[in-house]
């Protein structure tokens, strides 16, 4: 029987668990603020910048699975530990770094840490938190942190950057320091994979393959779709992703038990996940570069504009996803949140220099934060429902590699999608007329074309989440896989 609420042990571990994913989740656009003074400060070619962001997603994407079973294996609070120190470690070397190399291999050394404690986080809340009342308060508040943390990323960074750049790393470190005492203190063991080693072809096989798919995905962001090595990337990421699929069904001990992605209501959230994720990429970048470059906002005033995306967000998750999750389930949920945000998405195609933030750029913001409190939580939530305690890190892990892969593939295919528009806009107006006014003209239509699609992710989403996700609540007191 449901308890009638969430003793103090759960709430000090929840409160532990959502500080971890917080810092998980800021660390993905704090340092994006961060990048143009450290540059100057450590002298790197604007080619070599972005490797700074891709070496963090290359590691945190290719080795989530792994995470996810390393957790098992460890028990989820002693993985939560290592890694938050390894992450701290790599935070303190990063901010010290006297030399780009230093710092892409501090990136690389986070990103593989954060693979450790993403799935670990989410399978500790799937373990601790075990009726469908207590599980919708919990994943709202993960659901909350998880949406909302590349905006509060932007925020802060633009904060500590305005002191100095090395402290978008270096807070990082008082960060770990707090959740690994309060970890420690809260969190159980949670050790269910006793004799079980970690398999080594099917670890090679998925590291491999989502390493190939990140690296095509965001190498198509610097030099285009034409690049053979972004297709050739794509390609072997496909052969080898087949064949660690076909090796799962065979292997012993399964990297990724495949019963885990079989169920109707985990795919269905998986999917919006995904889709969810693709489409973000347009707040993120699309947004903090339209505030910035055509408003000239500074970037600290850029993450406060934001905010509003955060606030509704919360609201939303507060108000709508933990009280309406245990009573009427995902379904009339997330489709809605995904038409929510779609038209948030819509309202943005509209924005121009002389936009009004009030009545432009703010509703389409809390339009897209109350869509996006309706997805995160009840999918995350249903993503990881009815999970015997044996497959929590994989499905955690899963869930993880979902959204990292939705933001790749979302980077690479809207960024391409508003460069070629902006580039026939410019094609379509004759050398001389072009000015900085036509120029600013070009690079917004780009965008407006480009938040279209995303509106279309979003809308295509909501169509597959309605049709494919089961009406009623879920009961994860009874697992759905065996």
């Amino acid at each position: 029987m449901a308890n009638a609420g969430m003793g103090a042990k759960q709430w000090s571990t929840l409160l532990a668990l959502s500080l971890v994913e917080l810092m998980v989740a800021l660390d993905v656009t704090v340092i994006n603020i961060a990048l143009p003074k450290a540059q100057v400060a450590l002298d790197f070619s604007n080619a070599n910048r972005s490797w700074l962001v891709t070496a963090y997603a290359l590691a945190f994407g290719s080795l989530m699975l792994l995470g996810g079973r390393l957790s098992n294996l460890w028990g989820r609070r002693n993985a939560l530990c290592i890694g938050l120190v390894g992450f701290a470690v790599a935070s303190l070397l990063g901010g010290m770094a006297n030399s780009f190399t230093q710092l892409v291999i501090a990136r690389a050394a986070q990103g593989a840490f954060g693979a450790l404690l993403a799935p670990a986080v989410l399978a500790a809340l799937t373990t601790t938190f075990t009726t469908s009342h207590e599980r919708a308060r919990a994943f709202t508040i993960y659901g909350a942190i998880g949406g909302s943390g590349a905006a509060i990323g932007l925020l802060i960074g633009g904060f500590l950057t305005e002191w100095s750049w090395r402290w978008c790393l270096f807070i990082n470190v008082i960060v770990a320091l707090i959740a690994l005492v309060a970890v420690a203190l809260t969190v159980s063991g949670g050790r269910e994979l006793k004799g079980a080693g970690i398999e080594p072809t099917g670890t090679l096989l998925a590291s491999a393959g989502l390493v190939a798919m990140v690296f095509g995905f965001t190498h198509a962001v610097n030099s285009g779709w034409g690049s053979y090595k972004s297709w050739g990337s794509l390609v072997a990421s496909g052969v080898l992703l087949l064949l660690f699929t076909w090796w799962q069904e065979r292997a012993t001990h399964p990297l990724l038990p495949l019963r885990i992605v079989r169920d109707r209501n985990r795919a269905a959230s998986l999917v919006a996940l995904f889709l969810t994720s693709m489409a973000l990429f347009g707040i993120s970048l699309f947004l903090a570069y339209y505030l910035e470059n055509i408003l000239h906002d500074s970037p600290l005033r850029t993450g406060v504009l934001l905010l509003p995306l955060v606030l509704a967000l919360i609201v939303s998750a507060t108000l709508a996803s933990a009280r309406l999750l245990d009573l009427v389930g995902p379904r009339p949920l997330v489709p809605v949140g995904m038409v929510l945000a779609m038209l948030g998405m819509i309202l943005f195609t509209r924005l121009s220099p002389s936009a009004s933030y009030v009545s432009n750029i703010a509703p389409g913001l809390i339009l897209t934060g109350l869509g996006l409190g309706l997805i995160f939580a009840p999918a995350i939530a249903t993503a990881t429902s009815g999970i015997e305690a044996r497959d929590a890190g994989a499905a955690s892990a899963m869930v993880n590699v979902t959204q990292q892969i939705g933001g790749s593939v979302g980077t690479a295919l809207l960024n391409t999608i508003a460069v070629s528009a902006s580039l026939a806009y410019f094609h379509s107006h004759p050398y001389q007329s072009v000015n900085a006014s036509s120029y600013r003209d070009g690079i917004l239509h780009g965008d407006a074309v480009g938040f279209w699609w995303a509106a279309g992710f979003l809308g295509f989403g909501a169509l597959v989440s309605f049709v494919v996700l089961e009406s009623g609540a879920v009961t994860p007191e009874e697992p759905s896989i065996h």
